[in-house]
């Protein structure tokens, strides 16, 4: 038998290795204790911001998470307008280390459009002051490299139109004082201001690449013509919503202007605009607008019943005299012709016979029917009252009936091409984008008939008349072209015309409406050295529906057409008048 005889030292290292242990297992309490604090910590932490700053987020103190200021989107929700965070460029002049003089020419260089000499001023005034009230982050760094410790970058809320130009009459833009000054950010202040609605953008009707089409095409009509400017608007016809409305020359809204700069026709040198250019051809300008109210005095007198049989021959031999006036056409044919001859031939003399069988009282009841008598229907502020005859006599009501003798805008118009082709229902025009179910407001404006048949008078204008070079093949473009001379104070200025060209597509099921203006053209290479509409105005239409069209979901199609073999007939006579 053996016996095992515990040594004393084997005991003492059991106790020792007993004491290692608990000191082991104590420690790891410790740690998961102090690991377990520090999760609830964390735990708490995330649970107060998800209680409190949640709600603060959704509602409790808004002005901490939403902008002081709301955005403004297009129709898809491109950003138009929106209020960022940016920089701003402060000096002490007191606290100032370098030469004023190099720091102002180092600044000059990063900013070429300010004068050196207004940077100096700044940089030895008594205050302190702004050097920019807006500036980029790169352009922020160029001036810390300046080494000027007087030079501060504070973060500022600040008025961003991401899209520079586009759509800036439409848009207006912010006063130093934070309030809408001009366009839809004066129309919707409050709403853009408000602390409930703010966090909300506001949609407008615009489609940006709609309006980018327009004023490329009518910048380069412009150019091609040599104009002093060019004015356009395209529309829904069934609702009276604009999806694009363009006044060139135009402002750069980041940029605002404050005080009446003159206008030398140039960009000045510290990078703002002419006022002037802040006026909207479009809403706050008159014109008389010429052979474009031709079809609106045809399907008036359609109406009426004073035109009956299209093929009936009007005088036109001669031109007509009336009270010591003497009214002739531009491009005479010396013949007899019908009411579709005239539209393709532009005829004065005959459309001032069918306004006078039609008379003052039907033909103002149309006009005022159309709102030609009132401010344009549109949300902005800057608005022109038509000029309407103060004195309405037989030759009044003979001009009115071609063009002259009364001014209106061009959203006028477009409202009016819209009524005529959309199966007779005028329809406010309007910058909010319509909601799903919404209904737009109508009246019966012409009938049915009288629209159907405009269209395809409309459509052979286009076809075989003075409207040629707006036909964009497949998209079945219908209008009316329209050269009215300027008047001045000894009449009319036979060198300066506004050349427009109405239009409507695609004419055998309308829906768009495309105003194009040109304010005094001038004979180019470009337009064959003629600045009437047909040449000037109708070929910016032609391209901007070819651009828009797809976008607009419109497919060309060759092969189909409005209808116009009962009318074709009728226009025996030689053609290429302009």
């Amino acid at each position: 038998m053996t016996t095992f005889v515990v040594r004393p030292h084997s005991r003492h290292a059991i106790n020792a290795t007993r004491v290692h242990a608990a000191i082991a297992f104590w420690r790891l309490l410790v740690l998961v204790g102090l690991f377990g604090l520090f999760l609830l910590l964390v735990i708490g932490r995330l649970a107060t911001l998800a209680i409190f700053e949640g709600s603060r987020a959704f509602g409790a103190t808004p002005s901490e998470f939403v902008p002081e200021r709301g955005d403004i989107v297009d129709r898809n929700g491109a950003p138009l307008a929106r209020t960022i965070q940016g920089y701003a460029i402060w000096v002490k002049p007191a606290n100032l280390v370098n030469d004023p003089k190099e720091l102002a020419a180092g600044l000059a260089r990063i900013f070429p459009d300010t004068p050196e000499a207004e940077f100096y001023a700044k940089l030895t005034a008594k205050a302190p002051g702004y050097l920019r009230k807006r500036a980029l982050p790169e352009e922020v760094k160029a001036v810390h490299d300046l080494g000027e410790i007087a030079i501060e970058f504070p973060r500022e809320s600040t008025r961003l139109y991401p899209q520079h130009e586009l759509a800036a009459h439409v848009l207006g833009f912010v006063s130093r004082d934070g309030k809408g000054a001009l366009g839809m950010e004066r129309v919707m202040d409050d709403h853009l201001r408000g602390e409930e609605t703010r966090g909300k953008p506001v949609e407008l009707s615009l489609d940006v690449r709609i309006q980018a089409a327009l004023e490329l095409e009518l910048a380069r009509g412009m150019e091609d013509s040599n104009a002093k400017g060019a004015a356009g608007v395209i529309l829904d016809s069934r609702t009276g919503e604009v999806l694009a409305m363009a006044s060139l020359p135009s402002f750069n809204p980041n940029r605002p202007i404050f005080a009446n700069i003159p206008d030398n026709g140039e960009m000045i040198v510290d990078g703002r605009y002419p006022i002037s250019r802040q006026t909207n051809f479009v809403t706050n300008r008159v014109f008389e607008l010429g052979s474009t109210f031709k079809p609106l005095t045809v399907a008036a007198a359609l109406d009426a019943g004073t035109v009956r049989d299209l093929s009936l021959r009007y005088d036109a031999t001669a031109p007509l005299e009336v009270a010591g006036f003497r009214i002739r056409d531009s491009h005479p044919t010396g013949r007899w012709l019908n009411v579709p001859e005239m539209l393709v031939h532009s005829s004065n003399i005959v459309t001032a016979r069918i306004a006078d069988n039609l008379g003052r009282t039907r033909l103002e009841q149309m006009l005022r029917t159309l709102e030609f008598d009132k401010r344009p229907s549109i949300e902005l502020a800057e608005r022109s009252r038509p000029l309407w005859p103060s004195d309405w006599g037989r030759i009044t009501t003979m001009t009115v009936g071609y063009g002259h003798g009364m001014a209106v805008t061009p959203l006028h118009l477009a409202s009016a091409y819209g009524a005529m082709v959309n199966g007779g229902m005028w329809h406010p025009a309007t910058l909010k984008k319509f909601t799903p179910g919404q209904k737009p407001v109508s009246r019966r404006v012409f009938s049915a008939a009288t629209s159907a048949r405009m269209r395809q008078l409309l459509r052979m204008i286009v076809v075989d008349g003075t409207g040629k070079k707006a036909d964009a093949p497949g998209y079945r473009v219908g209008g009316k072209t329209g050269s009215a001379e300027k008047p001045n104070a000894g009449g009319y200025a036979r060198n300066l015309v506004v050349s427009t060209f109405a239009a409507a597509f695609p004419m055998d099921n309308p829906r768009y409406i495309i105003i194009a203006m040109v304010d005094e053209p001038k004979g180019t290479t470009e337009t064959a050295f003629q600045r009437t509409a047909g040449f000037t105005a109708a070929p910016i239409v032609k391209r901007t529906v070819e651009r828009i069209g797809p976008q607009l979901g419109i497919i060309p199609d060759t092969h189909r057409d409005v209808d116009v073999s009962e009318l074709m007939p009728l226009l025996w006579s030689p053609k290429g008048s302009t």
